[in-house]
């Protein structure tokens, strides 16, 4: 298969080393010069550093050429960029099949990304697009360390068959039809990871972690089953799985802002810090909006949004959330 990877960053060099084993792919990005640099050193030293790109891979700032005869267009921008990238394709090849690696809503209209994909190619039969996501360290991918992925789609024939292309001894793909609820898990994740990472920097210990993310699951499953995902979904890799890594894996920039939230930085001074997008922040005030739309108790969710943006201390918060009166746990 020809695959077109739009997207330079960590996660699409990680991706575009692990299916060019497989696949014919080469590698988009907007910024001309950092393809050039990586072009030339074979290598994506900003973002993966010491991991050497497979001589079969291509590197290309055209984007015309890079989808010429592709047989699917892989994105791997942020959620900022998928808008823009989805015209893009469908600008040279209206009717090419679609796949984007970006978690979270947007961030000035609060769609999820098959929302913003789907309002992009409008009504046209027969066009195929869907998610792939997962718990998934770009570093770990690009290393060729196990990983499993889920593949969701509009389509569960096309989830089924670009699965099964993809496919590989290391990057394990399962297929779902469930995009809604994929697509929930991975944004929501980020949120109680911030929660999480909230803990850490307070260093209340493991127990209260795994107490943080255990009900963080359980909001997670209340809004997507609200909203209409399958309940087994968020049980999956882009639930439980996607939420156990991102809320204790050490690779986490959402942990991370949480971690350093707790010791007392500001918020501009924690992202300045990353140099990464950190969804968790701009997926909060959305995740929240809907749990409210859909009457949906999230105190976690509720908690984080007060410490990123209502300036609420933040262990004086968990304190607090920690405290709340005893229910029944299915409750």
């Amino acid at each position: 298969m020809k695959l077109a990877v739009l997207g330079a960053g960590a996660w699409g060099s990680a991706l575009a080393i692990t299916f060019a084993k497989k696949h014919t792919v080469t590698l988009w990005g907007r910024d001309s010069s950092h393809m050039a640099d990586l072009s030339t050193a074979r290598t994506n030293a900003r973002y993966l550093p010491g991991i050497a790109f497979p001589a079969c891979l291509a590197v290309e700032t055209d984007l015309a050429i890079a989808l010429a005869n592709a047989d699917l267009a892989l994105i791997a921008t942020s959620t900022a960029g998928l808008a823009a990238t989805t015209a893009l394709i469908h600008e040279h090849t209206p009717a090419m099949p679609i796949l984007w690696a970006c978690k979270g809503f947007d961030k000035i209209t609060g769609k999820l990304p098959h929302e913003t994909v789907g309002q992009l190619m409008g009504t046209k039969p027969n066009i195929q697009f869907g998610a792939l996501s997962g718990p998934s360290f770009a570093f770990e991918v690009a290393k060729g360390l196990p990983c499993a992925l889920t593949l969701a789609a509009n389509d569960l024939d096309f989830a089924r068959e670009m699965a099964a292309q993809l496919n590989g001894s290391a990057l394990r793909i399962y297929s779902s039809d469930d995009l809604l609820g994929v697509e929930l898990g991975g944004a929501l994740k980020n949120v109680m990871a911030i929660a999480a990472g909230i803990g850490d920097g307070m260093q209340l210990g493991l127990n209260a972690r795994a107490a943080l993310i255990t009900r963080g699951l359980a909001e997670i499953v209340r809004l997507g089953v609200a909203m209409g995902g399958k309940p087994e979904t968020f049980m999956g890799l882009t639930g439980l799985g996607d939420l156990v890594l991102t809320a204790t894996g050490e690779l986490s920039r959402n942990r991370a802002v949480g971690v350093q939230l707790a010791q007392g930085k500001s918020l501009v001074a924690v992202l300045a810090s990353l140099g990464h997008v950190a969804e968790g922040v701009n997926s909060a005030q959305t995740a929240l909006a809907l749990a409210r739309r859909h009457s949906v108790e999230m105190p976690i969710t509720e908690a984080v949004n007060a410490v990123l943006f209502a300036n609420a201390d933040p262990r004086e918060t968990l304190k607090r959330l920690l405290s709340r009166d005893t229910k029944a746990e299915s409750a």
